[in-house]
């Protein structure tokens, strides 16, 4: 009899849509670039959401990429993603830099070559932040690392490769735990890779603190004067 134990395992290539969302800058003059990245279980409305409340934001074009493996949130019902899972985890990785090289090239097609792009993730898009930043091909400025750590296939990365980097973290955040915060500040710092630290009374969560320093470090990447989040 015929079991699944003898059962081989073979790969195919396929195509799927992916899906990203921009906001123009308010100003409609050229803007720089921030690309970002949303937790598991969430989707680029989201994301998107999160990344407009940072102050100044506005002066930038904003684009939040979706995960390429949709599913639907089981207590709402709403269509959300997540990046990849330990399955073929290595091919994931490499769709999904690709995924992004492609977005992020129809982004500059429409604007100056050489704008400014920053990268930013949250949770489980921290990861694929950095993987960008260092993977996918286009000159990263400078990335938002809020509630995720460095993936550790990125460790042998030269230095040079690195963009300053913010990273955020809640004292009471489960997942992403101060050591974890620790040990990513230890390995940049000893690269030295410029690295700012934040770390607010909160959890796994967007929090006023964070969204302030993105703000002073978006600003000082673009040149821009300082703006005001509204609390409305």
């Amino acid at each position: 009899m015929t079991t699944t134990s003898d059962a081989v395992e073979h790969t195919i290539v396929a195509r799927t849509l992916g899906r990203y969302l921009v906001t123009p800058p308010t100003n409609g003059a050229p803007a720089p670039l921030l690309v970002g990245f949303h937790g598991y279980g969430e989707n680029a409305e989201l994301h998107l959401e999160a990344l407009c409340a940072i102050p100044g934001s506005e002066r930038w074009r904003i684009a939040a990429v979706q995960g390429l493996h949709r599913f639907y949130e089981r207590r709402t019902g709403r269509i959300v993603s997540s990046w990849m899972t330990s399955l073929d985890r290595e091919q994931a990785i490499r769709d999904n830099i690709r995924y992004v090289d492609e977005v992020v090239s129809a982004l500059k097609a429409e604007t100056a070559p050489d704008t400014p792009l920053v990268y930013a993730g949250f949770s489980q898009g921290v990861a694929m932040a950095y993987r960008a930043a260092l993977a996918a091909g286009h000159r990263c400025d400078g990335l938002l690392a809020l509630a995720g750590d460095v993936p550790p296939e990125l460790h042998d990365k030269p230095a040079k490769a690195w963009p300053q980097i913010l990273l955020g973290c809640g004292r009471t955040d489960a997942w992403y735990t101060a050591d974890k915060l620790q040990a990513d500040r230890e390995f940049l710092e000893a690269r030295a890779i410029a690295v700012e630290t934040v770390v607010f009374d909160g959890g796994h969560q967007w929090h006023d603190d964070f969204y302030q320093a993105a703000g002073r470090f978006l600003k000082r990447l673009s040149g821009q004067r300082p703006a005001t989040r509204s609390t409305d």
